[in-house]
């Protein structure tokens, strides 16, 4: 229906026979006649021409200070240049697709928001997303990235970060990166000393989106993969890679590296404290850290597993994306293109500490030359996307339930069977797989 409306549109346009168009029974209103329109150059827009400017954009933006005083730097310029003024409402992130659902109908929605990739089926299934156009800026963006925000064929966001975690090291307590899991286990055994609150080894071993690495480097999956085609029905978390992950895991607990009762929070703290030699993490606690550990905080990527394999840790990629409420949607991918072009993806960066999903920003010095952000930089090379299929969504609780028995000591296989099965059962009730 969308798309026969805009052909519609576009036909309207080209032969002059309406200077404006009412609201559809979608309750989208239609861009005003191109005749109007401003025919400077533009971000987002390389015909050049554009319908009459708005006064006001608004975007939705994750409601977390640093992430918000960057982007409101950067609008405040987009503002200065275009004459716009851009509205910026925090909400957090898994709050945005369930409140546009609501406030997009009736008329109060954005006409940006800031979402993680692996959410785009779902925003596309619920039709409250538009796909964008980026023209020959979609060169622009890291491969990984656009693959990210691809989905059925359509580009659906502007890349705006990129991020997967990586190995942190204090080297004050460990004098080289381990560049094995052997070297890493030989870290954890001798720095570990629960009596003292010291570990050699840290991560969140029942949390799934960290854990990943340990089953894809052994050929687990969460589905099957075609040229970016994903296959519900094959889900890889069971088989015999998986069920190796898991008993890997399964053995930090059994020899005491991970605490039971580790929680986020108390992990990071222990890390502040200078308590812990290895930890894994994302770049989002690089600022933190630093603050605590200064010139002793280092970097590497994920050690080889035991087959000479790099662990294939998930990559996540946040993008602006273009409400299908919006009435302004040129200007708002103007925005958007302003937004996460070369000059302001640093500017994120160096106010917000996320690293920027450009070509061109991954070879700055200030990243390339940066001993910890390149680590991070590297091992997203050996990362891949999180499926941003609806089925996915699916996948997360089962799982993170199954690490949770493995902590314990629970048969690996048996745990990892029933696990895929709730989660095919999770699909099939949830329509996901239609």
């Amino acid at each position: 229906m969308k798309k026969w409306l805009g052909m519609l549109f576009a036909a309207l346009l080209m032969i002059g026979a309406l200077a404006a168009c009412g609201p559809d029974e979608s309750g989208q209103e239609s861009e005003g006649n191109a005749d109007s329109g401003d025919t400077t150059e533009t971000e987002g827009n390389t015909e050049g021409e554009m319908p009459e400017k708005p006064e006001k954009l608004t975007v939705w933006m994750n409601a977390e200070e640093k992430q918000e005083e960057a982007l409101k730097t950067i609008t405040d310029k987009y503002t200065e240049e275009k004459g716009i003024e851009v509205e910026i409402i925090p909400i957090s992130m898994l709050d945005q697709i369930e409140k546009l659902d609501v406030e997009g109908p009736a008329g109060n929605g954005p006409d940006i928001i800031f979402q993680p990739h692996d959410r785009i089926g779902d925003l596309v299934l619920k039709g409250l997303v538009d796909p964008v156009n980026l023209g020959d800026k979609k060169d622009e963006y890291t491969e990984t990235a656009i693959d990210a925000v691809t989905y059925e064929g359509d580009v659906w966001g502007y890349p705006a970060v990129t991020e997967t975690y990586a190995l942190f090291y204090n080297k004050s307590l460990v004098e080289e990166a381990p560049k094995t899991m052997e070297d890493l286990m030989a870290i954890a055994e001798r720095d570990t000393k629960k009596g003292e609150d010291k570990y050699g080894f840290l991560m969140e071993g029942a949390n799934f989106y960290f854990t990943y690495p340990f089953f894809s480097g052994y050929g687990a999956y969460v589905f099957g993969n075609e040229n970016g085609n994903y296959d519900i029905d094959d889900i890889g978390l069971n088989n015999e890679g998986a069920v190796k992950g898991g008993k890997l895991i399964q053995s930090w607990f059994e020899n005491g590296y991970i605490p039971q009762d580790l929680t986020p929070d108390i992990m990071n703290g222990l890390v502040k404290e200078g308590k812990v030699s290895t930890v894994i993490n994302g770049p989002w606690m690089v600022r933190e850290y630093q603050e605590a550990l200064g010139d002793d905080l280092a970097a590497a990527p994920l050690p080889k597993l035991e087959n000479g394999k790099n662990p294939k840790s998930f990559v996540g990629v946040k993008s602006y994306m273009l409400s299908y409420y919006s009435e302004n949607k040129e200007w708002a991918e103007d925005l958007m293109a302003f937004i996460t072009n070369s000059e302001n993806a640093m500017t994120y960066y160096d106010m917000a500490g996320e690293m920027p999903a450009r070509k061109d920003s991954i070879e700055d010095p200030a990243i390339a030359d940066d001993e910890i952000m390149s680590a991070f930089a590297e091992q997203a090379t050996y990362g891949e996307p999180m499926p941003g299929i609806p089925a996915m969504q699916q996948v997360w609780e089962p799982i993170n339930n199954a690490l949770t028995f493995i902590s314990k000591g629970e048969p690996v296989d048996e745990v990892l069977d029933e696990a895929v099965q709730i989660i095919k059962d999770n699909i099939a009730a949830s329509g996901a797989g239609q």
